[in-house]
């Protein structure tokens, strides 16, 4: 009963599971249709389990099986110019996307020794931006305003003047229609950026459950570029789609409702997102470089 376990009530995208007593907190779980899911949450009496794929074919009683391994995305220079989903898989091609390596979602922001300031503009290519309010390499930066006031063409023009400049740009699409996601393709196609672009999709037509990964995921492709010593762009549009997709997952587990009904940790939710995105320093980039090789000698 350690390593199986038994579904016992089934949401909109989430699974309450009996058993998997040796579960951890983001494993990978396989049930027995072949659907795969992520654990959420660990409680005394049970474990639930947000779904990757389509919870249609699963019904109560169903049997589930622990991993043993975290959810892992594909990371690598084969991604650029691919539209990938939230679990990393390809959707502008047939054939399955082969990648050397592998990196869990997860993970721990970089130090403030990691860290080094933020001495280099990167320019938007709108000269208001670039003159009066400058952004940096390592900047974190917030487009705010009303609905349909241009703040997606702000992000796709600064992604559209990165042509020729060695950055690699990553836009996650998070809650929006697939009209408008298909908008997006066309222009940066238009203007040839998908040569350096990566698009993570997850559209409002995907479960709460892949919209939420959707972030982490571009993130950690980000990182990887980071951690090579490239500069890297990501645009999450937006957070607040993010906010809702958690808040309905939240709400779905029962856990206490705060203002407007969102979980009490909804801040730390975007921080820790945040947080990964820096300017490091040489140092972290070398001891990284040693860290990987120490890896792959144990993995051998």
């Amino acid at each position: 009963m350690n390593n199986y376990g038994f579904i016992n009530k089934i949401y909109d995208g989430v699974v309450e599971v009996i058993g998997l007593k040796d579960a951890k907190y983001g494993e990978m779980i396989n049930f027995e249709s072949f659907e795969k899911g992520i654990v959420f949450s660990l409680n005394k009496n049970n474990v639930n389990i947000v779904l990757l794929d389509n919870f249609q074919n699963l019904k109560q009683g169903q049997k589930c099986f622990c991993t043993d391994k975290v959810f892992e995305i594909p990371v690598g220079f084969e991604l650029i110019g691919k539209i990938l989903n939230s679990k990393g898989e390809c959707l502008n091609i047939k054939t399955k996307l082969k990648t050397k390596k592998t990196d869990v979602i997860e993970k721990i922001a970089p130090g403030v020794m990691d860290r080094e300031s933020v001495n280099e503009p990167l320019l938007t290519g709108i000269k208001s931006i670039d003159c009066m309010i400058p952004i940096g390499k390592g900047q974190r930066e917030l487009i705010i305003g009303d609905r349909q006031t241009g703040k997606t063409t702000i992000a796709l023009d600064t992604i559209i003047n990165q042509k020729d400049k060695n950055v690699i740009c990553i836009y996650v699409c998070i809650g929006q229609k697939i009209s408008s996601l298909i908008n997006v393709i066309n222009k940066l196609k238009k203007f040839n950026c998908l040569d350096y672009t990566i698009i993570i999709a997850a559209t409002a037509s995907n479960s709460a459950a892949e919209q939420y990964i959707a972030p982490y995921t571009g993130c950690t492709i980000g990182e990887y570029f980071r951690d090579l010593g490239k500069d890297c762009l990501i645009v999450y549009d937006d957070l607040t789609k993010h906010a809702w997709a958690y808040r309905q997952i939240s709400l779905l587990l029962k856990r206490p409702p705060g203002r407007e009904a969102y979980p009490g940790d909804v801040f730390y939710l975007h921080s820790r997102l945040l947080e990964r995105s820096s300017k490091v320093n040489k140092f972290f980039l070398e001891k990284n470089k040693i860290f990987n090789k120490i890896k792959k000698k144990i993995e051998k």
